[in-house]
């Protein structure tokens, strides 16, 4: 799958493509079967299936620009977990355009004819139900039909829209992935997900704190400062061994040791089959599985310990309850 950060290359607009719209945060089950219709569609019409998503994500920038950004949305997923699932999807092209204040007061007309037309090339347009574009969300699909319909040659392109994709009744959305994740309930999450949630990355030096207090650490940076999910759960680890390593993990901004504010996934495995060094360096993947409990900013390092040595335990005792040895 090729990447595109910031610019719509030439070679993308000469070939034409079959493209979507969206932030895609999380690429939930509703994303999900909308990327398998695109690429159906594309395959038909022998086009590249392409994403066109946002960073930051326009309700980030926003919550900046109004001075309200604590109403930005919580993050799911990080862009490098959202892109391995778009091409996990069979997405062949991502353009991650960048969403500033050129792209925010751009027309309806100005985003058909600039992002569409000459940037994408696009040839079929697939949207949601509730898809809107331009300034003040101006754009309908009304509009973008209309578009579409009236080009001529190599400018025209097929709109289609997707309604929406529900599971036992309920709307799939990225807001009910976060519901979910805020309340800790990661089987709702996963249901919503088709796959449990999980976060990747390189595991990074950390302040080496674990390893004094007993309980060696690896750490992941989440680049975003408002996640999804925060807390204490029980994880499994995958990426250092052939089977995936039983775990307890802290999500979050780390209270008791940091004031920082910065975000991390610190993972410790309730075993290490490895040489002490081994895990940094590797990209990991770490599905969270069972919310414990929300972080705690413990009196002094001796409760900190204390209060990992029970997570740990709990850990242990919710992997033996469904007969994983750990």
């Amino acid at each position: 799958m090729r990447v595109y950060r910031g610019h719509f290359p030439p070679d993308i607009a000469a070939a034409g493509c079959a493209v979507t719209i969206g932030n895609f945060d999380g690429v939930h089950r509703g994303h999900q079967a909308m990327l398998a219709l695109l690429t159906n569609e594309a395959r038909h019409r022998g086009l590249p299936a392409c994403v066109l998503s946002f960073e930051p994500h326009p309700r980030d920038f926003f919550a900046r620009r109004s001075g309200q950004p604590q109403a930005a949305p919580a993050r799911v997923a990080t862009l490098r977990d959202k892109l391995a699932e778009l091409e996990r999807c069979g997405i062949d092209q991502v353009v991650v355009a960048r969403f500033d204040e050129r792209f925010a007061s751009q027309s309806p007309q100005d985003f058909i004819d600039d992002v569409l037309r000459r940037g994408l090339g696009a040839r079929y347009v697939l949207v949601g139900d509730d898809f809107r574009f331009g300034a003040r969300r101006a754009g309908t699909y009304a509009m973008l039909d209309a578009a579409g319909a009236s080009s001529t040659g190599r400018s025209g392109f097929d709109v289609a829209r997707m309604n929406s994709y529900e599971v036992h009744g309920l709307r799939v959305s990225s807001s009910a992935v976060r519901e979910a994740l805020a309340a800790g309930d990661m089987a709702a999450a996963a249901t919503l997900l088709g796959r449990p949630y999980s976060i990747s990355g390189h595991a990074v030096h950390g302040a080496k704190l674990g390893r004094t207090l007993g309980f060696r650490t690896l750490n992941l940076r989440f680049p975003h400062p408002k996640p999804a999910a925060m807390g204490i759960f029980v994880v499994q680890v995958h990426g250092l061994t052939a089977a995936p390593l039983p775990g307890v993990a802290s999500l979050g901004v780390r209270p008791t040791v940091d004031e920082s504010g910065r975000v991390l996934l610190e993972t410790h495995c309730l075993h290490w089959p490895l040489a002490p060094e081994a895990g940094y360096g590797r990209l990991l993947r770490v599905e969270l599985l069972h919310k414990l409990h929300d972080e705690l900013k413990y009196p002094s390092l001796e409760a900190l310990r204390d209060g990992i040595a029970r997570d740990t335990q709990d850990a242990r005792d919710w992997f033996a309850a469904r007969g994983v040895a750990a």
